[in-house]
């Protein structure tokens, strides 16, 4: 989705707020406050002096919402020992720890899941669940951009698979680029499988519009008609997603 931007800072009404800059393809001006922060996203030819007077001009609502969010309970950390428990494709997966020859083996149940991890000698539990977890999450997402690409291709010819690799952003769930592919933030992999495709499409579809257009719309809307509720659930991914 949209690109990390400049990081800045205003003073609003004697408060000093950290914002993301973020310029898009766009007509008009668009503030976005989630549990990463205020975003700010301009039209290209849009000055930064334009961009904040925008802010001060609604300033009321920022705060009011900034200071909303702040009062909103934080993801707990978590020890990574045996028998935790953390989410996965929006499931509660069991960690079982032992050592022993490295690997991983995950267990699907009906509504849940383990993952039985084994340890070198002296290795660090956390490191070895985050690698795990990561390459879990590159498999499964190759394979959705796979079958959305080749729905899309069904009604835009010539779109080819893209490259795939995660980033560890904290302002964005992915990014698109012609020349360098998708990329997607890892911690998807946390949140259920619906949320997981949403962002997959809206991806893809900046292949065929690079920008947020009715046109681009059209396209996240052909691969995946339930976008507004995907889109709406990730508003709360901060409730399931662990803080790493």
């Amino acid at each position: 989705m949209a690109e990390q931007g400049e990081a800045r800072q205003i003073r609003l009404k004697g408060q000093l707020v950290e914002y993301s800059l973020q310029r898009r393809a766009r007509r008009t001006l668009g503030l976005r406050i989630d549990a990463r922060g205020l975003v700010v996203s301009i039209p290209q030819r849009v000055s930064i002096a334009q961009a904040e007077l925008f802010l001060v001009e609604r300033a009321d609502w920022v705060l009011s919402k900034l200071a909303e969010w702040a009062t909103r309970p934080k993801p707990a950390s978590f020890d990574v020992a045996d028998g935790i428990h953390f989410p996965m494709l929006g499931q509660r997966c069991r960690l079982q720890l032992s050592h022993g020859q490295p690997g991983a083996d995950w267990v699907q149940g009906i509504d849940s899941r383990e993952l039985h991890l084994r340890l070198r000698a002296r290795e660090n539990p956390r490191t070895a669940l985050l690698r795990t977890i990561q390459h879990y999450a590159l498999g499964y997402f190759g394979g959705r951009i796979e079958e959305y690409a080749w729905a899309l291709q069904q009604s835009v010819p010539g779109i080819q698979l893209p490259r795939l690799a995660l980033t560890n952003a904290r302002t964005r769930w992915g990014s698109c680029s012609r020349i360098s592919g998708i990329r997607l933030n890892w911690r998807l992999i946390h949140l259920p499988n619906a949320q997981i495709d949403y962002v997959v499409a809206h991806e893809l579809a900046h292949l065929v519009e690079m920008n947020h257009s009715a046109r681009f719309w059209q396209v996240v809307e052909l691969m995946y008609p339930d976008h507004r509720e995907a889109q709406a659930a990730l508003r709360e991914a901060h409730k399931i997603i662990p803080a790493w």
